[in-house]
């Protein structure tokens, strides 16, 4: 899955759309409006000729949230401290019916890091609150929104970097805690939203040394496959953040990020602000392929998992106008919300 700088569809992104990519990360840098939004997207599904997957970030509050005319929603920190587990249900769903509306089928949230230590770059603003347990019921809430809206959620950042104190965008965080304290507050809310059938589950760039000393969650087989799937039964889409971050491509190059995330479980990998690592990354995965370092089993479930939500980002929905964006009931709901934590 990959991101681009400018706002039209670069020609080798649409060539590698024709054939078979998973799907497109946009930010806000690829457009000024949301008729341009709406355009690229269209052109985006045009060049797939397939149902393929436009993802976004779409949090709320100000760091990682779309600007007007979309609604101005409430961060997670405010939706945190309502502790209103409908009212969350109904802003996700809301902000789900804006983004079909510009044509993204797929939000980068609920965000279920837990809010632990001051320090944490990734956090602040952005998370539920501290309580694992209040978050896990906010995630899941917040999942079930945007999904009965129609859009495919991505809870992030397993197994969470909430005690740390590094941003994995310039170097790689590291959580000394076990698989003990993981299971006891990390993992609980991201065990919940698996329980709710939560389709896809975003990882995270950081190493654990008391679990996988070797390697960061992201290219960990004992994270992602002995973890994830195997002990928490996740049979959804495990997609690992930008190899482009400093986390990663300080220690990996890209072909090697690529090839070494997919073979610890990861079924789609996102490049989403280094143009120059696609080529290296997609060239060193088809080499491996060929090669065969891939479990051919695993390759074909990972294959089958992407086509499944594809299509299903890709069902019919009630079109909305334009007139949909911070309407009347959508204002009304944030204040709503924002009136409750004065």
């Amino acid at each position: 899955m990959l991101g681009f700088d400018g706002e039209t569809l670069p020609s080798e992104l649409a060539g590698f759309l024709e054939l078979g990519l998973a799907g497109v990360v946009l930010y806000k840098r690829n457009f000024r409006s949301v008729k341009e939004l709406r355009k690229l997207t269209a052109d985006i599904r045009r060049a797939a000729g397939r149902p393929v997957l436009i993802g976004i970030d779409q949090e709320g509050g100000t760091r990682f949230a779309l600007p007007a005319p979309f609604t101005a929603w409430p961060s997670a920190a405010e939706l945190g401290r309502a502790r209103d587990i409908g009212l969350t249900e109904q802003v996700a769903r809301a902000m789900a019916v804006e983004l079909r509306v510009a044509g993204c089928n797929l939000n980068f949230a609920p965000m279920l890091d837990l809010n632990v230590n001051p320090e944490s770059p990734v956090t602040k603003d952005r998370s539920f609150g501290a309580d694992p347990y209040l978050v896990a019921k906010m995630g899941v809430a917040f999942d079930h929104g945007l999904r009965a809206g129609r859009v495919l959620s991505c809870a992030k950042h397993f197994p969470g970097h909430g005690d740390t104190s590094v941003d994995p965008h310039h170097d790689l965080p590291r959580f000394s805690g076990t698989m003990e304290r993981l299971e006891s507050a990390e993992l609980v809310p991201f065990a919940a939203v698996v329980g709710a059938g939560v389709p896809m589950v975003m990882t995270a760039h950081i190493l654990l040394p008391s679990i996988d000393a070797e390697r960061p969650a992201s290219l960990s087989r004992t994270m992602l496959d002995g973890v994830l799937r195997c002990r928490m039964g996740f049979r959804g889409i495990i997609l690992a953040d930008d190899l482009g971050m400093g986390a990663i491509a300080r220690r990996y190059g890209p072909g090697e990020a690529a090839v070494e995330t997919l073979r610890a479980g990861t079924d789609i990998a996102m490049l989403c602000h280094h143009w120059q690592a696609v080529a290296p990354a997609i060239d060193a995965v088809r080499e491996a392929n060929e090669a065969g370092r891939f479990d051919a089993a695993e390759w074909q479930a990972s294959l089958e998992r992407i086509e499944r939500a594809c299509a299903l980002a890709e069902l019919p929905v009630p079109q909305a106008g334009l007139d949909i964006l911070a309407c009347e009931e959508f204002r009304a709901l944030a204040a709503a919300i924002r009136a409750r934590i004065r």
